[in-house]
């Protein structure tokens, strides 16, 4: 695992709520009662708590422009981050209200575009308790430490509090945890080491470590195991009661493991870069306008 400061993108998740209910999606929009707006005074002391941090700060949801003050939180960004250092994840749901502002606060390069239309755009299960589908424990423990999510993607605040791993911070809001780190000036310097305790309390409700088949993002349905079914009955998950879930309680043995490894490339959910509706990274990483780019990769 890496440690919280060596990870090269931490996000302040200014909200869960969102305009889609993707199928496993890594907030996992669509199951919360009611979504939270975390507070401007929040937002600051999470960008001030992380003057020091060496790598890059997004700002990240459910979906960001949902959020009533996001005018406002674009502004907050401004003054406490450097415009080459700034991130921002979107589906576009209020794209044409906020394009001035979004593109004055972020580099276009630095914006992750995606509206879940793409046909190619498939997602990683994520609600199949890794404690109940890999029964070895050894390998289980090897899985969590060389998660891909934790080694490719973000440490997370919410208005909870700080987590080493984003997935670790939507599950404990999910599932009423006990929250985060205190957010405090250099909260985020922590090793492997120092945060296993959220390790042990998050990791065993996930999936993302175990190689599994994707789902299309457009699905309508999660995969959850038999013991996350109970738990997203007991926290009253909307989407579990409509039946957007599907029971998953297949006991994966090290060989099938072994094989689905084979070409697993979960962090590749789309073949293509986008970054606004019509903005696409070309593969030199420059940005490239196009309505249509994708459609001939």
């Amino acid at each position: 695992m890496r440690a919280i400061y060596d990870i090269t993108t931490l996000h302040i998740e200014v909200t869960n709520a969102c305009n889609l209910e993707c199928s496993c999606c890594t907030r996992f929009c669509g199951h919360h009662v009611k979504p939270f707006m975390m507070s401007l005074e929040m937002v600051e002391r999470a960008l001030q708590s992380l003057a020091d941090f060496p790598h890059n700060i997004g700002i990240m949801g459910g979906e960001p422009t949902l959020h009533p003050q996001f005018a406002e939180i674009c502004r907050l960004v401004q003054r406490y981050v450097p415009k080459e250092r700034r991130g921002f994840w979107t589906n576009g749901a209020r794209w044409d209200r906020y394009r001035d502002l979004i593109l004055e606060t972020f580099f276009p390069e630095n914006i992750v575009y995606n509206d879940h239309t793409a046909p190619e755009g498939h997602h990683h299960p994520l609600l199949c308790a890794s404690e109940e589908i890999v029964a070895d424990p050894e390998l289980r423990r090897d899985l969590i430490e060389n998660c891909w999510i934790q080694k490719r993607w973000s440490a997370s605040i919410t208005p909870k509090g700080g987590f080493f791993c984003e997935v670790a911070a939507a599950l404990d809001m999910l599932f009423d945890g006990p929250g985060g780190y205190p957010i405090e000036p250099g909260w985020w310097k922590k090793t492997p080491a120092d945060f296993q305790d959220q390790v042990e309390r998050y990791c065993r409700w996930c999936s993302a470590a175990v190689p599994m088949k994707p789902v299309d993002a457009r699905l309508g349905k999660d995969l959850v195991s038999p013991g996350v079914a109970e738990l997203l009955d007991k926290v009253q998950s909307p989407r579990y009661r409509r039946g957007c879930t599907e029971v998953f309680s297949k006991v994966l043995t090290a060989e099938e493991i072994e094989e689905l490894r084979r070409d697993w490339r979960p962090w590749s959910h789309r073949p293509f870069r986008q970054c606004g509706p019509d903005m696409f990274l070309d593969d030199d990483g420059r940005v490239v306008h196009h309505k249509v780019f994708h459609a001939g990769k």
